[in-house]
């Protein structure tokens, strides 16, 4: 893979001109980002575009305006014979055909490599970017930004294959530390009592999703909840209150029946970013993650992408201006998809959002749902939203168990899009697909039959 990387690198340099097409999630704005750094230290003219998805549309436009190489980051793995008139590289992990025959395509999925977890679309960039110059190891903290919002740590809680060598890269190029803590969102930002009221993976049992109980939980343990006029954060607290919090969330879930397995994901690898500021939206790598998400999937693109380049002036305020009103909308969407209920087939169980929640953030809404206790975890979880353009946007979210014994979405949905004039793809674990309005019921049963020949069979 890293002869691949060479490869592809050596392509890039020959061209003079590139126009650099990413995806519109963290993972993609950071793949965005050392893409477009890698070319301006190369001194080289280069522009860039955020994409929903790769449609003919799309495709067909970029074959107009004639580029000399376009560089396709954390999507473009569908295209395989088709456009042989559109010079370019590819730089990704969703899953794609094997046989793939463009000549400049650096995914895992080619060379047996899992992209779920062991490279993001963002870490293939940035093997490419350090097959160009040693130097750009220190854009290797960005690739691991990508990839912790990408959930690739989510299955063992730590990142592991070529995701781990970028960590190794980080932390020798300074950029990068790694501490095993708690693995909740929200350590350097959140007030403590907001961190156990949504945590999730594991869910903690009477606490979840109460804050009354949260403050209650941290009282009984004696933790402070203030310093002074300031609510405490999670990197407030000493090491042995830290562990007293660990301790007593790990003996509940013993006590409840969760078992050793669930208990031990309470605590986890975790990526801090050296040269960021401790408790800011930039110091730990899941918070810059949800950071980019608040820009890109609201059509703000630039401001993710000036906060990768190093802007701590105008474009981080507008990005955490942006961030407030994400997690408002994620909030309020979570609440939507529990009122609308959710429906349960055989195979699966889904919500539809219709109108009610932006097609941009449904698939982090489904996710969200698919982690509170009222849904089923021994089936996948689908999620519906409509789109501006009249077309139904779905997101599918599992868990680690299901795709053990062989489920894979990103096969069911593509196949399922494929038959009613959709396109879908992604991961084992996670997937999404486009499909024409009205086709839902179409889509849920090919959906279910697909998974049927898969945990089945």
């Amino acid at each position: 893979m890293l002869q691949r990387a060479s490869e592809v690198a050596s392509y890039l340099l020959d061209s003079k001109d590139v126009h650099i097409v990413t995806h519109i999630d963290a993972d993609g704005i950071t793949a965005g980002a050392i893409a477009s750094e890698t070319l301006r230290r190369l001194k080289k003219r280069y522009s860039i575009e955020c994409v929903k998805q790769l449609d003919e549309v799309t495709l067909q436009r970029l074959i107009r305006e004639d580029h000399e190489l376009v560089w396709f980051t954390d999507l473009g793995s569908g295209i395989t014979t088709q456009y042989p008139e559109l010079r370019k590289i590819i730089t990704d992990h969703h899953e794609c055909p094997l046989e793939s025959d463009v000549p400049f395509h650096l995914n895992p999925h080619l060379f047996g490599r899992d992209g779920s977890f062991e490279l993001s679309g963002a870490g293939a960039t940035y093997l490419v970017s350090r097959a160009v110059s040693e130097k750009n190891r220190d854009l290797s903290s960005l690739a691991i930004v990508g990839a912790i919002g990408d959930l690739q740590d989510r299955r063992f809680c730590e990142l592991r294959g070529l995701n781990a060598e970028i960590v190794k890269d980080g932390v020798e190029a300074g950029v990068l530390q790694t501490v095993r803590d708690i693995r909740y969102f929200g350590k350097e930002t959140r007030p403590l009592t907001k961190l156990l009221q949504y945590a999730s993976d594991p869910l903690i049992p009477g606490v979840s999703g109460r804050e009354d109980a949260s403050v209650a939980f941290l009282q009984e343990l004696q933790i402070e909840l203030k310093q002074k006029d300031s609510w405490r954060s999670w990197v407030d607290l000493r090491k042995e209150e830290k562990r007293r919090v660990i301790s007593a969330i790990v003996q509940m879930l013993l006590s409840k029946g969760f078992g050793y397995q669930v208990a031990s994901r309470v605590l986890g690898e975790t990526y801090l970013l050296c040269r960021e500021e401790e408790g800011t939206e930039l110091h730990d790598a899941k918070e810059f993650a949800t950071l980019l998400n608040s820009t890109a999937r609201y059509g703000q693109y630039e401001v993710g992408l000036q906060v990768c380049l190093g802007d701590r002036g105008k474009w981080l305020k507008e990005a955490l201006n942006l961030l407030s009103g994400h997690r408002h909308n994620l909030v309020e969407g979570l609440q939507f998809a529990r009122e609308e209920k959710i429906q349960k087939r055989t195979y699966v169980q889904y919500f539809h959002a219709g109108d009610g929640i932006r097609d941009t953030i449904i698939g982090i809404v489904t996710n969200m749902m698919l982690n509170t206790e009222e849904v089923d975890k021994g089936l996948p979880l689908i999620g519906f939203a409509h789109t501006e353009n009249g077309e139904v946007k779905v997101s599918a979210r599992a868990t680690q168990h299901l795709v053990d014994r062989g489920l894979d979405l990103a096969t069911a949905l593509t196949r399922a899009a494929q038959e009613i004039h959709g396109v879908g793809g992604g991961h084992n674990i996670a997937a999404g697909a486009t499909i024409p309005k009205g086709k839902e019921e179409e889509f849920l049963q090919c959906v279910e039959r697909e998974i049927k020949l898969q945990l089945v069979s």
